[in-house]
C-alpha cells in the first residue's frame, strides 16, 4: 500500500515515513500544499495523510483541489481540532480526521480501517476537455489522437489550468501553485511556460483551449 504524507514540519514527516515505513507501508512525502497537491493528483496513491497547516495553499485547498481529480481516501492530520475546522474537512470531503498529537497505534488503527473500506473504487484519473485527454497516472496527454511529450511542470501548469477550467488564474497563483515560489514581477517564468504549453497543447490545433484574459492571466476553457 502507498501512503502519500502532507506535513510541512520536516521532522514530522519524517517520524511518519519511517513509522509507516517500518508497518510495511511505501511512503512519500511532500512538505508543502503545492507539491503535495502534485504528488496526490499525478500519483497512484492508496491514502494520503493531510497536514491543514501548510505554507502556500493549505490542507483545505488541496483537499478540495484532490477531489476534482480523485476519490483518493484522506486522514486529515492537524493540531486544529475544533468542532468546526472538523466540519469543513468532512464537507470538502476528507474520509477521517485525527488531532495532533496523537498516539501511533491509533494512527496505523485509522489507516487500516480507510484502506479495508476500498473507497477508492472508481478513481477519476483522466481529465477532458474538447479532444484533449490527460491520464493522471500516466502522466499521457493526448489530442485528436496525437500524443503530446509534456515536461513535468508543462503537464503540472496543464493539470491545473484543467481541473480549475472556467477559473481565470493569476500568474501568482500559477506560479504559487506549480513552482511554489513567492511571485516575482520580474520573472517571467509563467508566461514562458504557458506560452511553451500552447505550442504543444494549441498551436497545431483549430480550437484552442488556453485563453489570456488581459491585465489578470489566464484561463482554461473550450469556447465555442
Amino acid at each position: 500500500m502507498k501512503i502519500l504524507v502532507i506535513e510541512d514540519e520536516p521532522r514530522a514527516a519524517e517520524y511518519l515515513r519511517q513509522g509507516l515505513s517500518e508497518h510495511g507501508y511505501i511512503v512519500e512525502t511532500a512538505l508543502t500544499g503545492a507539491d503535495g497537491l502534485h504528488s496526490a493528483v499525478s500519483g497512484n496513491h492508496d491514502l494520503v495523510l493531510l497536514d491543514i497547516m501548510l505554507p502556500g495553499i493549505d490542507g483545505f485547498a488541496v483537499l478540495s483541489a484532490l477531489r476534482t481529480a480523485k476519490q483518493t481516501p484522506v486522514l486529515m492530520l492537524t493540531a486544529r481540532g475544533n468542532t468546526d475546522d472538523k466540519v469543513k474537512g468532512f464537507d470538502l470531503g476528507a474520509d477521517d480526521y485525527l488531532v495532533k498529537p496523537f498516539q501511533f497505534p491509533e494512527l496505523l488503527a485509522r489507516i487500516r480501517a480507510l484502506l479495508k473500506r476500498g473507497i477508492q473504487a472508481a478513481p477519476e484519473n483522466v481529465l477532458y476537455a474538447a479532444n484533449l485527454q490527460v491520464d493522471l497516472v500516466k502522466h499521457r496527454v493526448i489530442r485528436s489522437g496525437n500524443s503530446i511529450d509534456l515536461s513535468p511542470k508543462e503537464f503540472a501548469l496543464l493539470v491545473l489550468l484543467m481541473q480549475r477550467s472556467g477559473e481565470v488564474l493569476s500568474r501568482t497563483q500559477i506560479a504559487s501553485l506549480v513552482w511554489d515560489i513567492n511571485f516575482d514581477s520580474d520573472t517571467n517564468v509563467v508566461e514562458v511556460a504557458i506560452r511553451r504549453l500552447r505550442a504543444k497543447i494549441d498551436d497545431p490545433f483549430d480550437v484552442k483551449l488556453i485563453h489570456t484574459v488581459r491585465g489578470v492571466g489566464y484561463v482554461f476553457e473550450h469556447r465555442a
